[in-house]
């Protein structure tokens, strides 16, 4: 196929909300030697992409960005010096496309895609040939596209520098993007999941993807003394902390002595934490703040993930002219699982 010189993208011109997300028209920039161009064919959403829209992202944005950050898609033209590489691979992109090896720098953190750096909300995305990953076969783009933030930070939670064992006991945190792949990687490598929901049919879609345990924290408020029965005392191994201050006292009460909580989020908005080191302290707990994760370990998971044949939980798909709508539904919090904008036709 011929290498197209131009590429519809969205761009947030204001950041007060995602009713600003604006399509339009760009050229696609010159390839440097070590860069690929890749046809986007998926993007999901995730809650950062809400408040990026929105200018409340902690991490830093840039102006007028190109949203999002992950996406799913195949290359279609090669940097003369890039190897390893064959146009029409289907290849996911690392959230930070240089986060290739080992731990987060402040470097690293500023090649976010999607608030940093220009994102993936674009029907042809340039890209350095090292922040890709090839997708497993059985997956689908818009299965794929759920990958690199959600799948990647619930694998580096559980399987990173201080991955779970075979009859682990895991808590997940309700039934987002990173919750259902903490759950389905968790149940993968052996452990015994506890989920919790609001919603008793999200909980229902969480035994089924196979929690062994449920509870609805609306009907259970103390849904961490909950735990507590369940594991006879003991708590758990490993708490997906997705909540941030709202729940952190109740994870840090749930899980066991000596036990690691992975902090991803902070969905659940703001309480007093001003026991919290105290807390962790007398528990001798293992608490561990998640960015995602790096190139190695993301192809590290997709090993996992083709050798059990995973299948990422995606909720609704949208069309690219849809991308409005899809942020409403992921605003909605309707969803289980992920929210994905289909951005080619074909």
């Amino acid at each position: 196929m011929s290498v197209p010189q131009q590429t519809r993208e969205y761009r947030l011109p204001k950041v007060d909300g995602f009713h600003n997300l604006t399509l339009t028209e760009a050229p696609i920039p010159k390839l440097k030697a070590t860069e690929v161009l890749v046809k986007v064919h998926a993007v999901s959403l995730q809650y950062r992409d809400l408040i990026v829209a929105k200018g409340q992202y902690p991490l830093g944005q840039k102006e007028n960005p190109v949203p999002c950050s992950d996406m799913a898609g195949e290359i279609i033209a090669l940097g003369e010096e890039v190897k390893g590489w064959t146009v029409g691979e289907r290849v996911c992109s690392n959230f930070a496309v240089d986060h290739i090896f080992g731990d987060v720098t402040e470097e690293i953190k500023a090649t976010g895609l999607g608030a940093p750096i220009d994102g993936v909300l674009t029907e042809y995305k340039v890209l350095p040939a090292h922040a890709l990953v090839r997708i497993p076969e059985h997956l689908s783009y818009e299965e794929a596209s759920t990958l690199p933030c959600a799948a990647l930070t619930a694998y580096n939670a559980l399987l990173g520098p201080n991955p779970l064992k075979g009859g682990d006991i895991v808590l997940v945190q309700g039934t987002g993007g990173v919750s259902i792949f903490g759950l389905q990687l968790a149940v993968a490598s052996g452990a015994t999941v506890i989920a919790t929901s609001s919603s008793d049919e999200k909980l229902a879609i969480a035994k089924k993807l196979g929690a062994a345990y449920t509870i609805n924290y609306k009907k259970t408020p103390n849904w961490d003394e909950e735990v507590l029965k369940i594991t006879n005392g003991r708590g758990v191994d490993h708490v997906v902390e997705v909540g941030g201050p709202g729940t952190i006292m109740k994870s840090v009460n749930a899980v066991r002595y000596g036990g690691t909580v992975s902090v991803i989020g902070f969905v659940a908005g703001q309480a007093d934490v001003s026991m919290l080191p105290v807390k962790v302290l007398s528990k001798s707990i293992i608490m561990r703040g998640i960015l995602i994760g790096s190139r190695a370990q993301f192809e590290d998971m997709n090993r996992l993930i083709s050798a059990v044949k995973l299948r990422p939980v995606v909720d609704k798909v949208f069309s690219f002219e849809e991308a409005r709508k899809a942020y409403e539904y992921q605003e909605s919090q309707q969803h289980v699982g992920k929210v994905v904008i289909k951005v080619s036709k074909d």
